[in-house]
């Protein structure tokens, strides 16, 4: 677990287990470890009241290794990276990052599909642009998918107590103020039962809330090949 302590708040990042996706950007498949080192990526997106978000993803990459499962239908990689947030613009209350990782299998060689929740969207649209991605997402392991679908997990996990006192869990954490990050290290994303290719990509969704607006802005990283 990463703790990023910034404006006084505590950021945790807890590693996500989830699943993964059929490849455009090919690393290959990986039988000893291999690390690949990513891009990461910025954008300023000016909201309806002239308040400036800038979104920036770095220090991000991925180290596949081979799986416990030790088939071909298993897949894992450690990911790291950073997520960083600048505000710039008057009434700006509470800003919410939720970073995560869209995954998918081109084949699925199994019963059905199971997708523990998250929601599905097609491959080739999020290849496009065509869609963002949602704030709420996956965070259980072991995700099984159909050909071509794709499923959002979330990289964080914050637990905490409902309103009748139960456990429960959020993969998105806030700052007040300007500016604000979350750090996560070598946490797993693993896919079971693919027999294609398996693929993932990283996002940033950031949430704003100031005076007059509530807006999302979404970075998406570069796709990369888990094998």
């Amino acid at each position: 677990m990463i703790i990023n302590r910034k404006n006084g708040l505590r950021l945790a990042a807890v590693g996500a287990a989830a699943a993964a996706t059929m490849g455009l950007c090919s690393v290959g498949a990986a039988n000893a470890d291999t690390f690949v080192p990513l891009p990461g990526g910025s954008i300023t997106q000016t909201l309806a009241d002239g308040t400036v978000v800038t979104v920036n993803l770095t220090d991000e990459s991925a180290n596949i290794s081979p799986s416990m499962g030790s088939t071909p239908l298993h897949r894992n990689v450690w990911v790291s990276g950073k997520a960083s947030v600048n505000l710039d613009g008057a009434g700006v209350q509470t800003a919410y990052i939720y970073p995560g990782y869209v995954l998918a299998c081109q084949v699925d060689f199994g019963a059905g599909v199971d997708a523990t929740g998250g929601a599905s969207m097609s491959w080739s649209d999020i290849m496009a642009g065509t869609v963002g991605s949602p704030l709420s997402a996956s965070t259980g392991g072991g995700i099984t998918l159909g050909p071509g679908q794709a499923v959002p997990v979330d990289i964080l996990d914050q637990e905490y107590a409902d309103a009748y006192g139960g456990e429960a869990h959020w993969g998105g954490n806030y700052f007040e103020g300007p500016a604000g990050s979350v750090t996560w290290n070598d946490s797993t994303l693993g896919v079971n039962g693919c027999a294609g290719y398996a693929q993932a990509r990283s996002y940033v969704n950031v949430e704003v809330v100031t005076d007059n607006v509530t807006s999302v802005v979404t970075l998406w990283g570069q796709p990369f090949s888990i094998g």
